[in-house]
């Protein structure tokens, strides 16, 4: 039996019920571990830690070291793609990410998918040094932003809190903000085939922004890029399971598993499991959805919130992990409880 055939992450993703759920966290890898904080001073700025291959593997590898998780996720970010399509990107410290803004049809000649793969190459020798390192029951995932929650950063500039800009280019002139949203659809399935190519053999779409548009924005600008993207990839790489992340769509998560192709969605902390249970892992493998604060607050509140999540989806095939991302603030300890209890 081959080693894909074997390891926990891949048999959920085929739809298999296992006894342990297998488990990783989003952001495992990242501030809250010392290690980390080493080898980013080391690094200098974060993106010259992205594209530095032998120091990301590394940090990549650093949580399987502490905790052995079922999966490694490559370490990089859902900006490298407007960095590779030429946008200028820059990473503040304690400001976040900060991008030239595009606002207008106009402006999209700035960026292009010519010289893509060249600018964001070393993501791909990350991918293939971390499969080359890897324990041989641990799968490696690899990830992009989905098109809407990328053009929220690429048109707001950085972050936001009620998305302005993007929401009144894609509302007030769709035809235009499509051709973003178009490139955008283009560049990810370049990049998630070349990652696949050098050594991922699960694909994560992460929509952090997906929940800050009603349904018929949705639609358009959440599950039709996602189909896309899919359809192409599963033409390109046909075993290679997909999972979808429509951060905050609440009762929208239905028409996204029922239409984007996807093979496995991840669930945020809000979504009851009651309701996903029927609603959504009748239809395929769940993944999540502890509250990242479980992990900073720890103690007997997270031991009965783990047990909560394992025993509520354990009627069907399902991946541990986080609503959102670990936080800054996690006690690695903490996240130790949680590994040692979900092998309990």
């Amino acid at each position: 039996m081959s080693s894909s055939e074997t390891k926990p992450m891949l048999r959920v993703l085929r739809g298999e019920t296992l006894a342990r759920p297998p488990f990783w966290l989003m952001r495992q890898a990242g501030r809250y571990l010392p290690e980390y904080r080493e080898l980013r001073a080391e690094a200098g700025g974060f993106l010259d830690l992205c594209f530095n291959p032998k120091l990301a593997c590394e940090v990549t590898l650093q949580p399987l070291r502490r905790y052995g998780m079922d999966a490694a996720i490559l370490f990089s970010d859902i900006l490298i793609v407007p960095y590779g399509l030429g946008q200028k990107v820059a990473f503040q410290q304690g400001e976040g990410p900060v991008l030239e803004p595009i606002r207008a049809t106009e402006e999209l000649g700035r960026i292009s998918l010519e010289g893509f793969h060249k600018r964001v190459e070393a993501v791909y020798e990350t991918v293939e040094r971390i499969q080359a390192s890897l324990p041989p029951e641990t799968a490696l995932i690899g990830f992009a932003g989905s098109p809407w929650t990328v053009a929220t950063y690429m048109v707001e500039g950085g972050g936001s809190k009620e998305y302005v800009a993007v929401k009144k280019w894609a509302y007030g002139d769709p035809e235009g903000f499509q051709k973003l949203i178009d490139l955008l659809v283009d560049s990810t399935i370049e990049y998630l085939d070349r990652q696949v190519l050098a050594g991922a053999e699960i694909l994560q779409l992460f929509d952090s922004w997906a929940g800050v548009l009603p349904e018929p924005a949705f639609r358009r600008w959440v599950i039709a890029p996602t189909q896309r993207i899919v359809a192409a990839l599963k033409q390109k790489h046909p075993t290679v399971p997909i999972i979808g992340f429509p951060k905050g769509a609440g009762a929208l998560y239905r028409a996204y598993v029922g239409e984007a192709g996807i093979d496995a969605v991840s669930l945020d902390t809000a979504m009851p499991i009651d309701w996903a249970v029927e609603h959504l892992q009748s239809k395929m493998p769940v993944q999540g959805n502890l509250d990242p604060i479980f992990l900073v607050a720890g103690g007997a509140m997270l031991e009965a919130e783990i047990d909560r999540i394992c025993d509520g989806f354990s009627g069907g095939p399902h991946i541990f992990n986080l609503g959102h991302g670990v936080t800054q603030t996690t006690p690695p300890e903490n996240v130790d409880i949680l590994a040692r209890r979900l092998r309990a």
